[in-house]
């Protein structure tokens, strides 16, 4: 893993940090064919658009931090939840503005493979100011391993494993 050393602010050694968990699609995106992705589907570094015949996904790129219980630092995931269209314009109206904060409903469009999942999670999207992408929380009350390890955190074993996972795919 290429890490970064640094000395931590709460226990005053050095450590090296872990690399975030970024998915670069939401699931709808790669689970289009390549024909798809061309004629019905718009993405970039922010967001993504996939017009299908009955109806228009909206998605947007946030970040979630995970707890982990037994180490200084957090794990940070990059991912993509869907917008409503009044919430999707207004995040886009207000791209630029630094000073924009405000909270939207969404559903987290990712799968973790970690965890299974017949449903998504539904989240609390909050904007922050300076830019910086929006963290999401995902909604205490649903029931979902996910959930349940995210309120409770996870161990630095379970967050390592994570990280090496997806580095490897």
């Amino acid at each position: 893993m290429d890490e970064i050393k640094f000395i931590c602010e709460c226990c005053g050694k050095e450590h090296e940090s872990w690399p975030a968990i970024t998915y670069n699609s939401p699931s709808s995106y790669s689970n289009l064919s390549d024909q798809e992705k061309e004629e019905i589907a718009v993405i970039d570094s922010d967001f993504c658009v996939i017009k299908h015949s009955d109806q228009v996904d909206r998605f947007i790129r946030c970040v979630l931090i995970q707890k982990v219980n037994d180490h200084c630092e957090d794990l940070e995931y990059g991912f993509w939840v869907s917008l409503s269209e009044q919430s999707f314009e207004n995040y886009l109206e207000n791209f630029d503005n630094e000073n924009h904060e405000t909270q939207y409903f969404g559903w987290l469009s990712n799968y973790i493979p970690q965890y299974q999942f017949t449903n998504s999670i539904p989240t609390t999207v909050v904007t922050k100011n300076g830019n910086e992408r929006p963290e999401i929380f995902p909604h205490q009350d649903f029931d979902h391993p996910f959930v349940k390890d995210y309120y409770n955190g996870i161990t630095k074993e379970e967050a390592e494993k994570r990280i090496k996972k997806i580095l490897k795919n």
